[in-house]
């Protein structure tokens, strides 16, 4: 089969087309053949060897890829699919690729639990583009576990992972204050933030203008660190989804959150997306390229300016239906 991998760390010109077999789901797995995989900031991470540890002792190429969309082609032994699902349904999957194997391939294998029937109506590339963010926001928000009617502080509110932050914090009753470019205000408004700051230096003082015991939480989205702390109230605390070393005291509790930690929660999954079914949650498509153009979507992400997800798809065989 193909897919898009590297065979030396780099920048996106380390991304080539390469043959790999097709992998065969193992005791509690499902295939699905891929039709379209989302671009994310970690596969850049993946790319430049920052998780280069991960694949010690194994050999490349190497295949980004946290979250595809495609059909159930194969079910392997014991696998618990979803009430409804059977091969030739339309799924979206989380992927863990911390081994050799990611989303960016024309198959995939991975647990059952890791796989949700495709939103109602989505086409392939809308359905690849919302549940590794969205899980990203589920997993700060759990640990955070604010009451509604709390203040929630979201960082990057724009973004991918910000914008569902923002929503699925304004579906919980949580007061959402969104940090964003100025020329962003709308947008971040419309995912349900009721305050606006616009980003620079003084971002966490004008929330204190705005907030002058400070806010419940904030939910770091832009990676911003010692920057937004100050803007916390004492006993307050802060989400970190890139790692946080800082010690902001008073009392300010720190989670740092990695998504793979959920790649296996159905509930969580499914939850998501019957929240895009129902509306609550937006599926954001930025770009589509072809798989081929991989070098060209991961400069695109790098230089940035794109709402939404940059998509690769993968083209129709004579075999899908």
């Amino acid at each position: 089969m193909k897919a898009i991998g590297l065979n030396t760390y780099g920048g996106p010109e380390a991304l080539q087309v390469v043959d790999l077999p097709e992998p065969r789901p193992g005791t509690g797995e499902v295939r699905v053949r891929v039709r379209a995989a989302a671009i994310a900031p970690v596969d850049a991470l993946m790319r430049s060897g920052a998780f280069a540890a991960a694949h010690e002792g194994l050999e490349p190429p190497f295949v980004p890829g946290m979250e595809v969309s495609g059909v159930i082609d194969e079910v392997g032994p014991d696998a618990e699919l979803e009430p409804g699902l059977a091969v030739g349904d339309p799924v979206v999957a989380f992927v863990d690729f911390a081994g050799a194997h990611g989303g960016y391939s024309e198959h995939v294998a991975v647990p059952a639990a890791s796989v949700t029937r495709a939103p109602a109506d989505a086409s392939f590339p809308e359905a690849a583009s919302f549940i590794s963010n969205a899980l990203t926001a589920r997993n700060g928000l759990d640990a955070l576990a604010l009451e509604p009617g709390s203040t929630l502080l979201v960082t990057g509110a724009a973004g991918s992972v910000g914008g569902y932050l923002a929503q699925l914090g304004t579906a919980e009753g949580l007061r959402v204050v969104a940090v964003a470019a100025e020329a962003d205000e709308d947008l971040v408004r419309s995912f349900g933030a009721t305050d606006f700051v616009a980003r620079g230096e003084d971002a966490a003082q004008r929330v204190r203008d705005l907030f002058p015991d400070g806010v419940d939480a904030v939910a770091d989205g832009a990676d911003l660190g010692d920057g937004i702390v100050s803007a916390i109230r004492d006993g307050g605390q802060i989400a970190s989804f890139r790692g946080y070393n800082g010690d902001p005291g008073r009392g300010v509790g720190i989670h740092v959150m990695n998504v793979f930690d959920r790649a296996t929660d159905h509930a969580a999954i499914s939850r998501l997306r019957e929240l895009v079914e129902e509306g609550v949650l937006s599926m954001r498509v930025g770009r589509v390229l072809p798989a081929a153009e991989a070098t060209e979507a991961h400069r695109l992400m790098e230089n940035g300016g794109t709402r939404g997800r940059i998509v690769l798809e993968f083209p129709v065989d004579k075999t899908d239906t």
